[in-house]
């Protein structure tokens, strides 16, 4: 666990908050669209402006993001669109699984990063994009498959080994880029929904985007409401080798925890930065300890068996009340919706455990 959010969630550690804007439309049609998605759930827009929301006007401009490679600033920038993209490759499972929630399954020619097992409700129309890579792929292997648009994780957008390749590499290509809000410092679910939002613009299906973040809201909102936690302080932990407990910040996901905080947890180190020794674990004393699960990494349960043996840890709260909890990878770092169902199971197993 600690090799792979060394190597690629704290990508973004190094990363200053992108600004999260909203859609810039290229007319005044889709000023329009972008105003109405933004309202209420609970207003009632008038028979016109539904009509126009529902249809793309071509070309179409939205703000999105960009930078030079690993480690340097993201900034805005804007991605014009003469038409609805036909090739689409997502650089994480989770990315395609929110193009699958918008009937979008024909446009994709590929996708990687495969970490888990997924929604299972999308499982049937998963099966048939093409896996390019169980990993994370390479700008070779996402090339090669001729996209039109790469979309996905911010932190993959890079020349590196495991990256998709530069927003401005693939763009000087001819390749239109989707970098997730979600996936950069200073997200919230409001970034989910305007991702959400601009997908729906750009590929034409403002009606399903519409409707899919309100059934998001409405998700969130019974979270809030049940409000598991009661309040209650967590950390991220991982599995340091042969049982030691690690701890990761997790100081940069804010979309994760801002969807925490609706089960009333907060993350005990979210304006910490660097390394966090196991000294300062137990003088922090979390309520609560999260573990992630992902294909490939040390089993959990052997984990968490190890960490409440240790005789080190036995101050902890989180040890003592038996308060590790597993969560799922791709959920929570796959920037989409899926951290609601993984957000669900976790206030189920909190509330079980009052």
């Amino acid at each position: 666990m600690k090799k792979i959010f060394k190597r690629y969630v704290p990508l973004l550690a190094v990363l200053v908050m992108a600004v999260m804007l909203a859609a810039c439309s290229s007319n005044a049609g889709n000023e329009k669209e972008a105003a109405a998605t933004a309202a209420p759930a609970s207003a009632s827009p008038a028979p016109a402006e539904t009509a126009q929301a529902a249809k793309t006007i071509y070309p179409l401009t939205v703000e999105n993001h960009t930078n030079n490679g690993e480690g340097t600033e993201w900034t805005t920038k804007a991605q014009t669109f003469d038409k609805a993209p036909e090739k689409v490759v997502a650089n994480t499972q989770g990315a395609a699984e929110l193009l699958i929630k918008l009937g979008l399954t024909d446009k994709m020619v590929g996708v990687a990063a495969l970490y888990g097992a997924g929604d299972p409700a999308v499982q049937e129309e998963f099966k048939k994009i093409p896996v390019i890579s169980q990993d994370y792929a390479s700008k070779e292997l996402v090339v090669g498959r001729g996209p039109d648009l790469v979309m996905g994780r911010g932190g993959l957008f890079a020349d590196a080994d495991w990256g998709v390749g530069t927003v401005g590499g693939l763009n000087e290509l001819g390749i239109k880029t989707f970098v997730q809000s979600t996936s950069l410092q200073g997200a919230t679910l409001d970034s989910l929904y305007k991702d959400i939002e601009q997908l729906g613009q750009i590929f034409d299906v403002q009606e399903k985007a519409t409707a899919y973040i309100a059934e998001l809201k409405e998700r969130a909102a019974k979270l809030k409401e049940g409000a598991a936690a009661g309040g209650k302080t967590f950390a991220y932990v991982s599995d340091g080798g042969n049982g030691a407990i690690a701890v990761y910040s997790g100081n940069v996901d804010t979309f994760a925890g801002d969807v925490l905080g609706l089960l009333g947890l907060t993350n005990s180190y979210a304006d910490v930065t660097g390394e966090i020794s196991k000294e300062q674990l137990i003088a922090t004393n979390p309520d609560v300890l999260l573990i992630s699960v992902y294909t490939g990494g040390i089993d959990a349960d052997q984990s968490i068996k190890a960490f409440y043996a240790d005789p080190s840890l036995q101050s902890l709260k989180a040890i003592q009340n038996k308060a590790i909890y597993k969560i799922d990878f791709n959920q929570f770092w796959g920037y989409s919706y899926s951290i609601f169902d993984g957000a669900e199971k976790l206030a189920s197993e909190l509330a079980a455990a009052k």
